[in-house]
Order: C-alpha cells, then sequence, then structure tokens
C-alpha cells in the first residue's frame, strides 16, 4: 500500500480541515493508499514533517492557505525532495489553489487529487526563496505579516482590509529601480507584485497569468495623483488595469528590482529577502496534482 504524508494546518482559515480528517483519511483509504499525518504547531516546523519521506511515498498533500503551500514547498526544495504535491485549500487565503482550480469541499478536492495524474507547474524564486503564488514590494505589502493570527482566523479576509486602512497614513510613492531583458524602469510606485499565480487577497490582477508557460507576471502600480487612483482602481476591479498607462506590466522570466526605500517585500504573505531582488521563474519547479 502506498504512502501519503497529509501535513495540515489546524489554525487555518476558520479551522475547517479537523472536522474533515476523517473524511480524509477514509476517502483515502478507498483508494487504496495509508495516510500519515503530521500536524503544524507551534514550536515545530513544517521540515520536520519531510523526515521521514522515502520512495514508499506516492504524494504530499497539504491543507492550509498560500502561507503554509508556500513553507512546504521551500521546505521541499531545500531537501530535494520531488513528489508530487496536492493542497486542500482551507486557509484564509487560497489564492494559487484556487487558480488552479482545486475545488473547496473537501471532499471533492481529495477525489480530484486522487483522480488525477501529476502535472508540473511553475514557482517563483526570490533570492533563495521559492513563492508559489505572488512576491510584493511597496505599500502595503506587510500587512498579511502585520495581521493578528487570531484574528485573521476568526473573520478571514476582512482582518487583512482593516490592516490595510491602518497604512493609509503612510501613503507615499516609493523609489524603485527594475532590469530585465524585456523592460528597464527607473521612477516612483505604489505596489509592485510579481505574480506567479492570479489572484491576491482575491483581486484576479494578473489575468493573462498561465502557471505553465515559464514566466512571472509583473504588475507595478505607478505613483500617480489622488485623482488617477480612484478611475484606476475602478479598473483594477473590472480587469482592465493591465493596459492602463499608470500600470507597467510584462511578463518575464528573470527580473532584478532595487530600491533605496525602507519597505519589506512579501512572499505568499510572509516576510521575504532585502533589497536587491533577483527574481527567477523556474517552469516546472513542483509537480501539483488536481490539475484539471
Amino acid at each position: 500500500m502506498k504512502k501519503v504524508k497529509f501535513i495540515y494546518n489546524p489554525f487555518s482559515g476558520e479551522n475547517l480541515i479537523l472536522s474533515e480528517l476523517d473524511k480524509v483519511i477514509s476517502i483515502h483509504q478507498e483508494f487504496g493508499y495509508q495516510v500519515v499525518p503530521f500536524r503544524i504547531e507551534k514550536g515545530i516546523t513544517i521540515d520536520e514533517a519531510l523526515n521521514d519521506i522515502d520512495e514508499s511515498f506516492y504524494y504530499i498533500l497539504v491543507a492550509g492557505g498560500d502561507g503554509t503551500v508556500d513553507s512546504l514547498v521551500n521546505a521541499m526544495k531545500e531537501r530535494n525532495i520531488n513528489i508530487p504535491l496536492g493542497i486542500l485549500p482551507v486557509g484564509t487565503a487560497n489564492d494559487f489553489a484556487r487558480f488552479l482550480g482545486l475545488p473547496q469541499d473537501i471532499a471533492t478536492c481529495v477525489r480530484q487529487i486522487l483522480s488525477s495524474k501529476p502535472k508540473g507547474v511553475d514557482i517563483g524564486k526570490i533570492n533563495n526563496k521559492y513563492f508559489v503564488n505572488v512576491a510584493s514590494t511597496g505599500l502595503f505589502t506587510d500587512v498579511s505579516q502585520k495581521t493578528d493570527l487570531n484574528l485573521k482566523n476568526t473573520i478571514g479576509k476582512l482582518a487583512y482590509y482593516l490592516k490595510g486602512l491602518e497604512q493609509l497614513p503612510n501613503f507615499r510613492k516609493l523609489k524603485v529601480n527594475i532590469k530585465s531583458k524585456e523592460v528597464e524602469y527607473d521612477g516612483y510606485m505604489y505596489l509592485l507584485l510579481v505574480f506567479n499565480g492570479q489572484t491576491a487577497g482575491s483581486f484576479n490582477l494578473a489575468t493573462s497569468a498561465d502557471v505553465m508557460d515559464g514566466y512571472l507576471d509583473v504588475i507595478m502600480f505607478k505613483a500617480i495623483t489622488i485623482i488617477d487612483l480612484i478611475p484606476l482602481f475602478i479598473k483594477v476591479l473590472r480587469g482592465e488595469h493591465l493596459d492602463s498607462p499608470n500600470v507597467l506590466y510584462f511578463k518575464t522570466d528573470n527580473l532584478i528590482i532595487e530600491s533605496p526605500e525602507d519597505i519589506v517585500t512579501d512572499i505568499d504573505g510572509e516576510r521575504g529577502p532585502d533589497f536587491p531582488l533577483n527574481i527567477q521563474c523556474i517552469k516546472n519547479g513542483i509537480e501539483v496534482l488536481g490539475i484539471k
């Protein structure tokens, strides 16, 4: 009987996975798999979940949001573990899983995973760390990092929006330098996002993203007047912002970002590295199950 390592975060979202554990195990047994569970908790790193991984494991199943998936992918890469990954989207932010077409219903998602064949998908690399959905810098990029975990689990995405409102007094233009073989930009911006996925905080920003094309989608919101921000925001809601002259948009597989500003970077909701940033697309960087 092949084994499945099941890594779950009991604190993700609204603790949804806790009421679904038996369902996850019973469906796997129905398909002829033995589930080996690992519970993420304070003081234990996700890396420890991989200590017993060997050739007897068919795949790794992770239940959590983008941050949990990101941490697991980094741990797998560090240990050179290349077996397929399955994702149960039960976190506050499930942007990457939603982009891959994975259903939120746990039983449906498990069956879709077990009935599929692994497909190679791209991942991003920022300096020496990997990301699955989005890397960002500029205004509001540390909102997720500063949002209280208990608040996040209690009221979900609303917690991010409330924390974002707190940072409005810090609204200012930021100096940035971007270099790639496609584009060079030296000027001011408000926000810069580098997408492997398509959405951030449920906003569909990288509308042309393709997780299997070998490219990252770069979207930079230029520093403009407050008056011009309102029509730009309307374009964002309509999905028409990529053609705006106030947005720099391009696809690339490698870029360098520098900034003298005292701003942080964010990788799938967690603190990222300091500048300068060397960001690459790793084509077929991981294999994922459940993609239709």
